[in-house]
């Protein structure tokens, strides 16, 4: 089975565990690929489901890893793929002067990536009616996985070691949208420039469009390399059904910021999250994804994957024969635009994790 395939399977199946505890930690709530865990599979590691409901009922089963953290997957008792369980990420073991796990700071996504939500909190959290439907960020907060504010020293001093300790390339750095017009920017500022004073990193920052433009110009300046602003369905009647309080900003409102951010930062250093499986038709992405491509924006597209404890989390989980038939044509879109995974700066689209865009673009360029 091709790479990109086995990847689709598994990132809309889920997997089941023989060894629960294999791979060590897991995520679960909390912003991002939550209820996942990272494995390598033919070199490209990828986030694949395995706490939420798919996963338990998923055909494919993943076998107890050796002592070097490799297992195979199967289906129906064929072996048909390999995949390798990371290690504890050596910083996780550190704690700040106060006692704060740096866990709970920040955490290693896919296999090289510092990833943290400054404001675990979020305005359109706090009501169901306005709440995105597959968010998940106040979970892990409640559960006392994380803490509600990170402060720049903090991601700062965790950055420093992610980087020192286990090799950590680039960094996320997102944040719940607080009250105020920059709709998280400016947190996002004294956080790069916090980390920036530590260590030498490339950093992402993620937030809806600020009102002003001029934050563009500012979060360049405090040390920010790549933006991403995260459309997540394509269309206004998808965005009003499962997301209405950030429906609130219009696709319009975001091209608007897209072609005013793309100068700043440069073309193909921008980015936007679109997750396949919400509603919207394969042709109604392509189609966005076509327009975002021309403005310079890369479009980084997921399959949709429900978690537990949201109002979404008995909704299904695209087939993988759709996203192949969204990735093949958006990979050969951004290869022929000129924007590939593997030149952005910093950020989701550069880990990769959480799709097989990467891997299709990778097949394109070979």
């Amino acid at each position: 089975m091709p790479t990109e395939q086995l990847i689709n399977e598994l990132q809309s199946f889920g997997v089941r565990l023989v060894d629960p505890k294999a791979g060590g930690d897991s995520r679960r709530g909390g912003a991002g690929p939550s209820d996942h865990m990272p494995m390598t599979i033919n070199g490209a590691t990828v986030m694949i489901p395995v706490h939420n409901a798919p996963a338990f009922e998923s055909p494919y089963v993943v076998d107890k890893p050796d002592g070097l953290g490799r297992s195979r997957v199967s289906r129906g008792g064929a072996v048909i793929g390999e995949v390798k369980f990371q290690l504890r990420p050596r910083f996780y073991e550190r704690s700040t002067a106060d006692g704060i796990p740096y866990s709970k700071i920040a955490t290693l996504h896919g296999r090289d990536v510092l990833a943290t939500t400054i404001l675990q909190t979020c305005i359109r959290y706090q009501s169901r009616t306005k709440t995105c439907q597959f968010c998940a960020i106040g979970q892990s907060l409640a559960a006392g996985r994380t803490i509600e504010r990170k402060t720049p020293e903090q991601l700062g001093e965790v950055a420093k070691a992610a980087v020192e300790l286990d090799g950590v390339t680039h960094m996320v750095m997102t944040t719940g949208t607080p009250p105020g017009s920059d709709r998280g920017a400016k947190i996002l500022c004294e956080s790069a420039i916090g980390v920036k004073a530590a260590v030498d990193l490339p950093i992402q920052g993620q937030c809806e469009p600020p009102d002003d433009d001029i934050w563009f110009t500012h979060m360049r300046d405090a040390g920010i390399d790549s933006l991403g602003m995260h459309l997540e369905a394509v269309t206004e009647s998808v965005r009003a059904r499962i997301m209405p309080g950030k429906a609130q900003v219009s696709v319009e409102r975001y091209f608007r910021a897209f072609e005013a951010a793309v100068p700043v930062f440069g073309r193909g250093q921008v980015s936007t999250y679109i997750l396949a499986g919400l509603g919207d038709s394969k042709q109604e992405i392509l189609a966005i994804c076509e327009r975002l491509v021309a403005t310079g924006v890369y479009p980084f597209v997921v399959p949709f994957v429900p978690i537990a404890g949201t109002p979404l989390e008995s909704h299904p989980t695209p087939p993988p024969s759709l996203m192949h038939d969204i990735l093949a044509p958006l990979a050969d879109m951004l290869v022929t635009g000129g924007m590939k995974s593997s030149d952005i700066k910093a950020g989701c689209g550069k880990c990769g994790a959480c799709s097989a865009l990467s891997t299709y673009e990778k097949r394109i360029s070979a």
